[in-house]
C-alpha cells in the first residue's frame, strides 16, 4: 500500500510541475538567401540573409554563430531580424543553438518579436545552396 500511495503522489508531483508549449495558429515559412558570410577571428561567424516572411513581409536577418563551450559541429547564436510589409516594420531578438547534420546545418531557437509574439522556430541553413529557410510559429 505505501508503495501505491508513494507513486501516485509521485506521478501526480511530475503532472503538477510539468509545462506544455502551445504552438500558435498562424505558422509561416521564411524563406532566405544568404547575401554575406564572415569571420573577423576564425571562430565566430557572422552571416545576412534577405528573404520573404509570410504575414511580415521582407525580411533582413544577421546572425552571429558561435560555440561557447567549444563543442565541435554545434553552438549557439544570436542575431537580429527587421521585416516591413507596407508601412509597417517589425523588429525580433534571435537567440538559439545550431547542429551540423551532413552538409547542412540545423537551426532551434526562441525568438521576441516587437509585435509582442514570442516564435518557436526551426531551420535549415545551407551553405552551398546559399538558402537559409524556417518553419515559424508563434506561442501561445
Amino acid at each position: 500500500m505505501k508503495y501505491l500511495l508513494t507513486t501516485i503522489i509521485f506521478f501526480i508531483s511530475l503532472i503538477s510541475f510539468s509545462q506544455d508549449i502551445n504552438f500558435g495558429e498562424g505558422e509561416f515559412e521564411v524563406k532566405t538567401t544568404i547575401d554575406a558570410v564572415y569571420t573577423d577571428d576564425g571562430d565566430t561567424y557572422k552571416i545576412t540573409s534577405s528573404g520573404d516572411a509570410g504575414d511580415y513581409g521582407k525580411v533582413y536577418l544577421s546572425y552571429k554563430f558561435t560555440s561557447i563551450l567549444d563543442t565541435e559541429g554545434q553552438g549557439e547564436f544570436t542575431g537580429f531580424a527587421w521585416a516591413q510589409q507596407g508601412e509597417g516594420t517589425q523588429q525580433a531578438t534571435l537567440q538559439g543553438v545550431w547542429k551540423k547534420q551532413g552538409n547542412v546545418f540545423v537551426l532551434y531557437s526562441l525568438d521576441s518579436v516587437t509585435d509582442g509574439n514570442l516564435m518557436m522556430v526551426s531551420g535549415v541553413l545551407d551553405m552551398v545552396n546559399q538558402t537559409l529557410n524556417f518553419k515559424v510559429s508563434p506561442i501561445q
